[in-house]
């Protein structure tokens, strides 16, 4: 009821101030119907290339580019908190593909989201990837997963910024700038989900995997909602041999 209360109030806000669909630019909704039912419905493989050594399977709803670009961008940095709804369900389809592939049957799902650092939650006025999160943990509840979002992990350290840095940089930068909270009872048998909005190098969500392998948990997977980088077929974990052919490239 909390959930439902929360995305009333969101697109209540949004219509207040007046809005149109950021994907065609029709006024009315942040997202028309039309824009909607084109949001890709799968989670597909979505290796880096190159690849961080020892990175979970990551999936993606598809590439970091036209209207999942959008939403991303303005749920993030500008603040339309209707949009965490369609992204958070845009979500919960590559959470549910993955888990087909990764998951224990019958355990229960623990969503991990990448933390972001509390001076760019002030300028933003709100944590984006933390209510998408949840709007996926929501949705997943409602198809019998038994999904629970765990804010596990905490910034720690200092970063530069990313922009310009090629993947090798962004690990060096990325390199102990997070830790993990110590676990509850239990949460050595959940299948654990990192979960971010855009997957590029690989290296932040692989330095989170590191904090939270380093207090025993066992991550199972990552899921975003996009990746900007090529993407490949997968038939196992390129570190144990599976096979990969490239699927195409994104920016």
């Amino acid at each position: 009821m909390t959930e439902v209360r929360g995305s009333l109030a969101d697109a209540g806000r949004d219509l207040l101030l007046g809005s149109a669909c950021v994907g065609c630019g029709r006024a009315g909704r942040v997202l028309c119907p039309s824009c909607a039912a084109s949001l890709p419905r799968r989670g597909h493989p979505s290796w880096p290339t190159p690849t961080p050594p020892g990175l979970a399977p990551p999936f993606a709803a598809g590439a970091y580019d036209g209207l999942l670009k959008a939403l991303v961008n303005e749920h993030k940095e500008h603040g339309v908190f209707a949009l965490a709804a369609p992204l958070g369900r845009v979500l919960s389809d590559v959470v549910r593909d993955l888990l087909a592939v990764v998951a224990v049957p019958g355990t229960p799902v623990l969503l991990v989201p990448v933390p972001s650092r509390r001076p760019v939650v002030r300028r933003r006025g709100h944590d984006p990837l933390l209510r998408t999160t949840r709007r996926a943990a929501v949705h997943l509840r409602r198809t019998g997963v038994r999904a629970t979002v765990r804010q596990l992990l905490v910034p720690s350290g200092r970063v530069l910024d990313q922009s310009g840095l090629d993947a090798r940089a962004r690990a060096a930068n990325l390199a102990g700038s997070m830790a993990a909270r110590r676990p509850r009872a239990g949460d050595h048998v959940a299948t654990l989900v990192l979960v971010d909005d855009v997957l590029t190098t690989g290296s932040t969500v692989r330095e989170a995997q590191r904090a939270l392998e380093q207090r025993g948990l066992r991550v199972a997977g990552v899921a975003t909602v996009a990746a900007t980088r090529r993407r490949v077929a997968w038939t196992g974990c390129p570190e144990s041999g599976g096979s990969l052919s490239l699927r195409g490239r994104a920016h």
